[in-house]
This record gives structure tokens, sequence and C-alpha cells, in this order.
């Protein structure tokens, strides 16, 4: 494990100066485009891996920002350092970028993705047309990654939101331990870290974004009925700026980007083969 983890620290570190860095736009989110081709395919096609991220509307009770938190960065560079470390075709641009997209739950593109995150999902709102696509979508084999929600309000509203798709009698919410096979794909992994936004870490040197009522992480899934995670919910921690803010400060790299995109890693090289 430890020379395995070393290798990874040492492509990260050689690699995190040219990580792609796209500015927030002003006037952002409105302006960006949705994958909403009615063909169903994503915008430029080509059968290789794309980073999906959910669009979603915020309701009245939760708690988030919204689905643009850590958008585009964090999806860009987790990709970049999937192509880096394994060989997994990804779907780049002609300057050798990968081409992340935004997909609504009721997009037929959202079927071309085997892979799709949603960030700050404790304010998020489903419609039934939107629950039943996503329902479909995650009984087809899709897989889901909710990250970067604290406190038990955040938590409330993600339970009540993802009921609406997957009845919890049906399918119940679990506890996936750090011995689960999504944490052994590539790298095998002994800690799920609590992962603080980049603010919090370098001025405060905490880690609990709500105090007390996140101090404890939660890594918790739901399962298919033959046993394949088909949601995995990342709770009081925040993956996406791990990935995101890698290059913000070296003592934040060190204890939460290296071990955070080992986690990610595996998780897509799971979703793509589970």
């Amino acid at each position: 494990m430890r020379a395995t983890a070393l290798l990874l620290a040492s492509v990260l570190a050689a690699a995190a100066g040219g990580a792609a860095q796209i500015p927030f736009p002003r006037g952002f989110p409105r302006r960006v485009p949705l994958a909403s081709d009615p063909s169903g395919n994503l915008p430029n096609y080509d059968g290789g891996f794309r980073f999906c991220r959910v669009w979603f509307r915020n309701g009245s009770t939760g708690d988030g920002d919204g689905w643009y938190v850590d958008y585009p960065r964090a999806d860009e560079n987790l990709s970049i350092r999937f192509m880096e470390l394994t060989m997994a075709p990804v779907t780049k641009d002609v300057e050798g970028n990968p081409l992340p997209v935004v997909v609504r739950l009721t997009d037929p593109a959202l079927f071309r993705c085997p892979f799709v995150m949603m960030s700050e999902p404790g304010g998020s709102y489903f419609s039934n047309e939107e629950a039943a696509s996503l329902r479909a979508y995650l009984l087809k084999g899709g897989f889901l990654w909710v990250d970067d929600f604290w406190g038990s309000r955040a938590w409330l509203n993600w339970e009540s939101q993802i009921g609406k798709a997957l009845s919890p009698t049906e399918y119940p919410i679990v506890d996936i331990p750090v011995s689960h096979t999504m944490f052994r794909m590539l790298f095998p992994i002994e800690t799920l870290p609590q992962i603080p936004n980049v603010g919090l870490w370098r001025f405060e040197r905490r880690t609990s974004e709500r105090g007390a009522d996140s101090a404890e992480l939660h890594v918790r899934g739901i399962y298919d009925r033959c046993g394949r995670v088909m949601v995995l919910m990342t709770h009081n921690t925040d993956f996406g700026d791990a990935y995101e803010r890698e290059s913000d400060d070296p003592s934040y790299f060190r204890n939460f980007s290296i071990n955070g995109y080992a986690i990610g890693v595996d998780v897509l090289l799971y979703a793509m083969t589970h």
C-alpha cells in the first residue's frame, strides 16, 4: 500500500501544475450549455468516458448552494487524473483536455453516462418526472455519486429527494465500509477522509463545516437487487474541493487531494465495471 500511495503522490505532484484550470465565468451558471440532444447522444460522443454532472433545481427546505459547486474544475481535474492513472479511454478536445458535460435528469443523454455526480445535493428538489428518470437510469446500470452536503438538514432533504426515485422500503440507504470492493479497484484505500473546503482548512485547520452537526463522516449507499452499489453518498465531506482546489494550498493537497484522487479513481472504475 505504501508503494502504491507514493506512486500516486508522485504522479499527482508532478502534474498538479498542469491540470486544467478554467476560471469561473461572470453570470454563471445561466450560460452553461446542457446536453439535451434529443437523439440521446452527448456532444462529441465517441464512446469514451465523460464526467457527467447533474443539473438540478434547489427547493426551499434544504441546505446547499446548487448543482454548479466545484464545476468545471473538479470535473476536469478528476478526469485528467483518471487519464493519467488508468488506461480507460476519455473523450478529449483537440488540445487533449477532457470534455465534462452537464445533464438534466430528463435528458436522453443521461443514459450515455455510466457515472453522474451531484454536488451539494442537500438543497436539491426532484420533480416526479426527474425522479422517474433517475430511477430508470440507476436500475438500468447507472451510477450516481452525491457529495459535499453537510449536517442534518442537508441529509434529511437529500433523503427525501432520493426516496422519490428509490423507495426506502425497496432500496434502503446503508453504510458502506472502507473494505468494500469499490475502494479496492486500483488503490487499496485504508481511510475515508472528512475533506473540508479549502478555505476552512487554510485558515482554521479544521474539517467539519457545520461544527458538531457535521462532525461525523458518513459514507453511505443504495444497492440494487444484485448487490451493486448504484448510489454513493459522501456526507459531511467535500471530495469536489479536493479535486477543484488541488493547487491552492500545498498542505491541502497533501492531506486531502492525494487520498481523494485515489478514492475518486476507484469509484470511477467501479461505476464502469459493475
